[in-house]
């Protein structure tokens, strides 16, 4: 049985989310998990204004009455011309899983969602995504090196891998974020989109196998 998590680190919803798709793991060790890239907003150029930092917060607390997650929203508010272009740390998930296919990818991803949403850092900046993923795979066990992670993010191949997770997610006709899916028997279903609770996605993949 497979479980594909279509999500995106800067995505409000996929972080508040991202404790109960950690429960879901850790209690259910012999599920075979697919993290895919969503692209939330990957190319954007609109810079976040005042009105957008405002839709946001609203976003934010909806998420955070729902999941009880942590937001800084005094990093959000103090951000200045800042783009929300989802691709760069998108693709930084993408790069950690072309460095190290075997590493907990669930955990590398939400190393980045922490590095937005608590830390506040600019999740746009190759060097910082650089810095968050190199320290997660290391957090890991593996030796990887700051440059080492730059030089992958930067290439054109990191780019095309990117695109591909992007691509993916259009066809399985994800509209919204996160959304599961489940493998099974050779046929593959939509378990449900948006914010779900731990135990009810367990209950729907145990009554499978039962």
């Amino acid at each position: 049985m497979k479980l594909i998590f279509v999500g995106d680190p800067m995505c409000s919803w996929c972080y508040g989310f991202s404790k109960e798709m950690a429960s879901i793991v850790e209690n259910m060790p012999e599920l075979d998990v697919q993290i895919v890239m969503g692209g939330l907003a990957a190319g954007s150029k609109q810079v976040l204004d005042e009105a957008g930092k405002q839709f946001r917060l609203t976003h934010w607390s909806r998420v955070e009455q729902m999941s009880g997650a942590e937001f800084n929203r005094e990093a959000l508010l103090a951000r200045k011309n800042f783009v929300y272009d989802t691709e760069p740390v998108c693709r930084a998930v993408v790069t950690a899983r072309m460095m190290q296919p075997s590493a907990n990818l669930l955990k590398i991803f939400r190393a980045f969602q922490r590095a937005f949403y608590v830390d506040g850092l600019d999740t746009t900046d190759g060097m910082v995504l650089a810095e968050i993923g190199a320290a997660a795979l290391r957090q890991s066990g593996f030796s990887v090196a700051v440059e080492e992670f730059f030089e992958l993010w930067s290439s054109d191949e990191a780019i095309q891998a990117a695109a591909a997770d992007f691509a993916l997610t259009q066809k399985l006709g994800v509209s919204g974020f996160p959304t599961l899916f489940v493998e099974w028997n050779g046929k593959r279903g939509r378990l449900g989109s948006g914010y779900m609770r731990a135990a009810e996605v367990q209950q729907t993949l145990e009554g499978l196998v039962d």
